[in-house]
């Protein structure tokens, strides 16, 4: 049988960049992937991992909480952390990268008795420790931030680079994906929806463009927002049209999994899920994430649940260039009062 071979030196379709997708069998290839700055495909490089173990301080024996466990990067060093005697729940609503995480972690040694996978949103997580046997944690993480694994992978609908399907679902099981949600709301709400999820300065004029469209590609709906662009706002500028597709996109991928809504369930429920003494820390990239949680990290600390709260931290110089998808990270961590 003959060796594949890469379509030219640099492929660029996801699938057919086979060498990223076996790391263990091509580590030159993606060590040279990830020293261009870029994320192998398939894969997901995790950021500021210095900091949040900073945060969350985990010691030998404690318990914590993965609330997006993703591709497991962070999850991998808190692990180490734990051990002897400690144990981590890693918590992932999406069913395809699950499962592919959990064998990860096993063939690293993370056996039953360290590490538990559990597939639910993290706005179920008082529900998840109950169903661990648990009744708070000592550490808690969440990781805001869609990971490489879905935003490179045309057939989930995240990324407008490569033309797919119009999903954008976290778990493409439940729900509606993003072009049904186009093709039945009112272009009055959709403009409210641009403008709360990504501070759209033209949502108006693109919510009566795309409102009631039936759009069932990426492709497709990113040369509807280049055509809806207000005359004016920089039709012909590149960079522009590319920024206006952006904002869309992730204004849909919020609404599509509820994400506001889910983090609001996460932040009410983390008082009761920490232990006393117990840390949370949480990366986001938005700032509409950033705000809520640094609106509810302050009013516990007013309440007096929380004992301290964190200035905002974000991603080093070193970590961007070398990473640039960390430049919009920003680290809130807070502790449980004793």
């Amino acid at each position: 049988m003959r060796r594949p071979r890469y379509q030219g030196r640099h492929p660029r379709a996801f699938h057919l960049k086979y060498k990223e997708h076996q790391p263990e069998r091509y580590p030159d290839a993606v060590r040279q992937v990830i020293a261009s700055g870029k994320t192998p495909a398939g894969a997901h490089r995790p950021i500021m991992v210095t900091e949040v173990l900073a945060a969350l301080a985990p010691v030998p024996g404690e318990i914590a909480v993965d609330c997006t466990l993703g591709y497991g990067g962070h999850a991998q060093a808190v692990l180490a952390r734990l051990r002897p005697g400690g144990r981590l729940i890693g918590l992932d609503v999406d069913p395809i990268q699950l499962p592919r995480t959990e064998a990860r972690l096993r063939a690293q040694g993370a056996d039953a008795d360290v590490f538990q996978a559990i597939r639910t949103n993290f706005a179920g997580l008082a529900q998840a420790l109950a169903g661990a046997s648990l009744a708070a944690a000592d550490l808690v993480f969440a990781d805001l931030g869609v990971s490489s694994m879905q935003l490179d992978d045309p057939s989930r609908g995240f990324t407008f680079k490569d033309d797919g399907p119009l999903d954008m679902r976290m778990n493409p099981t439940r729900g509606e994906p993003a072009s049904a949600l186009l093709a039945r709301i009112a272009a009055a709400d959709l403009a409210a929806l641009l403008r709360e999820h990504a501070d759209e300065p033209e949502a108006d004029a693109l919510a009566a463009q795309l409102a009631g469209r039936d759009l069932p590609t990426t492709a497709a709906l990113s040369t509807a927002i280049a055509d809806a662009r207000a005359p004016g706002a920089g039709r012909h500028d590149a960079d522009a049209r590319a920024r206006t597709v952006r904002r869309v996109f992730q204004a849909l991928r919020i609404a599509v999994n509820d994400e506001f809504g889910a983090l609001d369930a996460l932040l009410r429920a983390l008082p009761t899920c920490l232990a006393p003494g117990g840390r949370a820390a949480v990366l986001t990239f938005h700032s509409g994430e950033d705000r809520r949680v640094k609106k509810a990290f302050q009013s516990g600390a007013r309440a007096g649940v929380y004992a301290s709260t964190s200035e905002v931290i974000r991603p080093s110089p070193d970590e961007v260039r070398a990473n640039p998808r960390a430049a919009p990270a920003k680290l809130r961590w807070v502790r449980r009062t004793s």
